[in-house]
């Protein structure tokens, strides 16, 4: 009996660390927040990508926007909520409020969704060891750009290629058309064949 009941109490306080470390894991530990372990995780290297792309929204928005989690959904996260904590908001330096990314225009959206992209493109860079990114292609979004903005992003991208990286731009926009020195046109051909596209290369 006495070796069974050592048993037990050996077995029993391997089941009290197991349990604890599955509670922690989980985000389901009494008293602390309860965050699940992949979205603590995930809070980390996201803050490091708002870190990198907020330099570059800064930039592009003449330094009014800047994003940042959403503190108040990981308040929320110690009533229960186990997967929050990688919502954002956008600090507005020009009024001084913090608000909803949802509450930003058209134009404003387009370049926090670059400057996250570059944001992201920069930590994996950083992250990953020898990993060099040389190629990016950004499709559309420029046409909700108003004339300061475009110029903004495009000085932005700009940046980006100076060096050897690669940065390929898709849209209609004809403005944008004749800020790019080199250019593929691709264009709508109907003729006695059916419809089709010609495609030029332009180089200025």
């Amino acid at each position: 009996i006495r070796i069974q009941a050592e048993i037990l109490a050996e077995v029993s306080e391997k089941w009290g660390w197991v349990k604890v470390l599955s509670n922690t894991a989980n985000g389901n530990l009494g008293g602390k927040e309860k965050i699940m372990l992949e979205t603590y995780v995930q809070m980390h290297y996201f803050d490091k990508i708002l870190q990198r792309a907020n330099v570059r929204l800064l930039h592009m928005s003449r330094g009014q926007y800047e994003l940042c989690r959403d503190k108040m959904q990981d308040a929320d996260s110690k009533t229960g909520n186990s997967k929050t904590g990688l919502d954002l908001e956008v600090k507005d330096y020009y009024s001084g409020n913090l608000r909803s990314v949802k509450t930003l225009s058209g134009g404003e959206s387009f370049m926090a969704s670059l400057a996250l992209a570059l944001g992201l493109a920069d930590e994996v860079q950083s992250c990953a060891g020898g990993i060099q990114l040389d190629t990016m292609f950004v499709d559309e979004g420029f046409g909700s750009l108003d004339d300061s903005s475009l110029q903004q992003a495009i000085a932005t991208l700009q940046g980006l290629s100076e060096g050897h990286r690669l940065v390929g731009i898709i849209s209609h926009v004809h403005d944008l058309q004749e800020m790019i020195d080199k250019k593929i046109l691709v264009r709508k051909k109907r003729g006695l064949q059916g419809t089709g596209s010609e495609i030029e290369l332009a180089v200025d």
